[in-house]
Parts: structure tokens; sequence; C-alpha cells
């Protein structure tokens, strides 16, 4: 009889890995602290449609593997959508993936001068990663930093771009280069470059994790909800799994929650302190109208807003007999990145709808008929790179791989920026290292790692 497993969080990692077990006829036993899974990938209801935690795609960069299984589950209910985003540059829109037409077409003429320009000056001078403004400044040129990265940058983490560590630019700006950036933008139309359509279940993009969870039930996977672990005790054969309500006797343990959360619960010093998270607010306003805009998502990198990104989950998907969206309103999606310390962190609801209503009327977007708001917070949303971010990482990550019987994985276990395809790459391969007799085949488990760190945000 094979040891349990213990896998902590049920997000699409977590589930992933308690699914790929499962299919091996291993016990398994999956827990989550909050009252549903899926983590940030989640799902919800607000007037009377399913919307999502921000904006959320599967990329067409997802592994055919991925794929097969998420068409198994989900069937034709997975839909292939044509991207159809914006972004506002200069007062105007833009389509959003850039296009080299629409840029030429759009964008003032002085600027693609001075962008040009700089972009030929870097070229020839010699390239840094050591910060986030140096990867742009040096990669892209100065006036592209100036104009659109780093406003975004002081948005998205909080700080300033010459304070954010390079790590943080080269996993977010996948064409870090001129040549990469033209290659990017003048294949915008090519299918095969990934550019123009992405993967979305009809009812929200959580019913991906709600189909993973639905499989682990079924191949005996036991899911426990609301139950977080306060406790992990080293045994002569792997851990004592101990929340409010249990212990667990379990020769594995497989954990995707925040590495401070999993340092605690080791018991180990708070070394992880300092390790720094942007929060989110994420506002849902819902719209008298049967549609807002055709737009899937309104990008807003600019200093005018606080709001990053606003988008209109039913543009995301057709809807079904199943999964059928209301006809006399939509909800709008407004994704705010703040801190828990700032002011708006503890804004009212009423006050919070103020803010997308004059993001609205400052972006150019159609007045709205708001008739109701429902607003979320995040703690924990997004990790931050400042300048000294590995040393406070990496001695617990060094730690951590030194253990025989536990993994940490994921987009918080790994403290990384990742999307949804990666969090269930790093689950299959989770899962192919955990030996019969409980144990981590660690050398395997560092490849796989140095894999990992490899990782560029899609958006």
């Amino acid at each position: 009889m094979s040891e349990t497993i213990a896998v902590l969080g049920g997000g699409p990692a977590g589930l992933g890995a308690a699914l790929a077990l499962g299919q091996q006829h291993r016990d398994v036993v999956l827990f989550e602290a909050g009252p549903r899974l899926g983590g940030l990938a989640a799902s919800l209801e607000v007037g009377g449609q399913r919307v999502d935690i921000g904006s959320h795609r599967l990329h067409p960069s997802t592994s055919p593997h991925t794929l097969r299984l998420l068409r198994g589950l989900l069937g034709d209910d997975l839909q292939k959508r044509t991207r159809n985003g914006r972004i506002r540059l200069f007062d105007r829109w833009l389509g959003f993936p850039l296009t080299g037409s629409d840029l030429v077409r759009s964008l003032p003429p002085t600027f693609l001068a001075r962008a040009g320009a700089s972009a030929a000056r870097a070229a020839v001078r010699p390239t840094s990663d050591a910060t986030f403004a140096d990867y742009v400044t040096t990669g892209l040129g100065a006036v592209m930093g100036e104009e659109f990265y780093f406003p975004y940058a002081r948005k998205m983490w909080g700080i300033e771009p010459d304070q954010i560590a390079g790590e943080q630019a080269r996993r977010r700006i996948s064409a870090g280069s001129p040549a990469k950036l033209a290659k990017k933008i003048w294949s915008g139309g090519n299918t095969s470059a990934g550019f123009d359509y992405f993967y979305y279940p009809a009812g929200g993009f959580g019913r991906l994790c709600e189909a993973l969870a639905a499989e682990c039930e079924r191949v005996g996977v036991d899911i426990r909800l609301e139950e977080p672990v306060q406790r992990l005790s080293e045994t002569p054969t792997g851990y004592d799994v101990e929340s409010l309500q249990s212990k667990l006797p379990a020769g594995t343990v497989l954990s995707t929650v925040p590495l401070p959360i999993l340092n605690q619960a080791l018991g180990r010093p708070p070394s992880l302190s300092h390790l720094s998270y942007r929060a989110m607010i994420v506002v849902y306003v819902v719209v008298a109208a049967a549609q807002y805009t055709p737009f899937d998502a309104h990008y807003l990198p600019g200093a005018y807003t606080p709001i990053t990104r606003i988008s209109e989950p039913k543009n995301y998907r057709t809807p079904t007999k199943n999964w059928p969206d209301p006809t006399d309103v939509t909800v709008l999606c407004a994704e705010l990145p703040c801190d828990p310390s700032d002011p708006i962190w503890r804004a009212s609801d009423h006050d919070l709808q103020q803010v997308v209503a004059q993001t609205l009327a400052r972006s150019g977007l159609p007045a709205a008929q708001i008739v109701d708001t429902t607003v979320l917070r995040k703690r924990q949303a997004y990790p931050i790179y400042p300048l000294d971010f590995r040393a406070q990482l990496e001695p617990t990550l060094e730690f951590l791989q030194r253990q025989r019987r536990l993994l940490t994985f994921g987009r918080q276990g790994l403290f990384a920026h990742d999307n949804t395809h990666h969090a269930l790459d790093m689950a299959w391969a989770a899962a192919s290292v955990v030996n019969a007799d409980g144990t981590i085949r660690g050398a395997e488990w560092s490849r796989f790692l140095e894999r990992f760190a490899a990782h560029v945000v899609s958006d």
C-alpha cells in the first residue's frame, strides 16, 4: 500500500498534481484553506453571470498534453476564441496584442521616430539586466521605458523601475529587444505565432479548476475545503499534517501555498517575512446593457488611473444552453493593484465604483449605467522582486530542495510569475517525481526547476 500524499492548496497546480497522482491510484488528500477551489483562477457569480478574478485565458502555448486533458474534461465547452483587446496609449486606442500596422497607423510619428532612435542606440550598447529599468532601457530603449513600461511597472508593483530586479522584467516582457519586438508585432495576425487566439471555457475560467476537481473526486482524491494546514511535523516516514480539524500522517507533502505560509507551518524562523506581494482589488460593476463594448479587455498602462485593466467576461466566451449569460446586463471587471497599507484598500464599494466610472470617462470609453458593484480583495496577487529578493527567497528554496518528502511548486509555491498552463506543467512534473515509498527524485526535480525558471508570462 502506498503512502498517503498530502497536497496543500486547491489552485490549478494543486488540483493538477492531485489528479495526476490519483490517476496513478495513489492515496491523495488535498487541503484548501478557502471555501472554494481555484485560487486566483476561480470564478464567482456577479450580476447573474460568472466572472473571473481578473482577466484569465488559456494561452496557445499550453502543452498538447494539458489541452488534451482539459478537452476531455470540458468537451466543446472549451472554446477557441479570437483575441479582441485594446490598449490605451497617447490618449488613443490600439489593438492588443500590438501589431505593426496599428502602431504605424495610430501612434504619433514623433513618438515612433523617438522610439526608433532610442532602440537603435540601445542596440549598439552593452545590455544589462540588473534592474527592471536597465532591462528595458538597454533592450528596447529609454523611450519605450518612459512612455510605456515604467508607468505600468509603478502601477503594477508599487516601486520605481530602478528598484525592481531585472528578473521581474525578464519574466514579464517576452520581447526584450527591438528584433524580438518587431517579430512579435509584425506577426500579430499569424495564428501560428499564438497571438490572436486563446482557449476559454463556457461558464468562466474557473470551470477549468472545477473540472479538474470533479475528476479528482472521481479517481478518489479526498478534497477538504476550509481546512488550512497549521503545522507540518516531520516524522521518520514523512509528515504529520495538522489542521484545526484533523491530523493526517502523510508520506509526502506537495505544497502550492505561499512560501511564507509553508515556512510558518514547518516551524522555521520567519526568514521570509520580507518577501513582497502586491495586493489587488477587483471591482465588478454591473452595467445595464447586453454588452458594454465588443472588446474582451482594455489595458490601461497610464498613470492617470490606478486601474491596470478592465475586462468584460461575457466577451471571452460564447454562451451555451448549460452556461447562459444574462441578456439584460453585463459585468465589467476592473483590476486595481495596491498595497494593504494604501488608503484605497479600505475604500468603500461606492468610492471604488466611482474610480471605475472616472477611469471609463478619462479613457474615452462609453458612459456606463452602473446598477450594482461587488468588490473582491486579494492580499497576495503578484510577487514583487525588489533588488534584494533573491537574498530572501533562495535560502528557503534551497532548504526545501534538500527535503526527501516535500516539494513546493506552482505560482505561489515558487514565488513566480506564471500562467495557468505553467502551473499545470509544474503539477504534472511534481506528480511524476514521487516514488512509491513517498520519497522525491531530487535530481530529476532540480532539472524541472531549471526549466520552470525560464517561464515568461503570456499576456
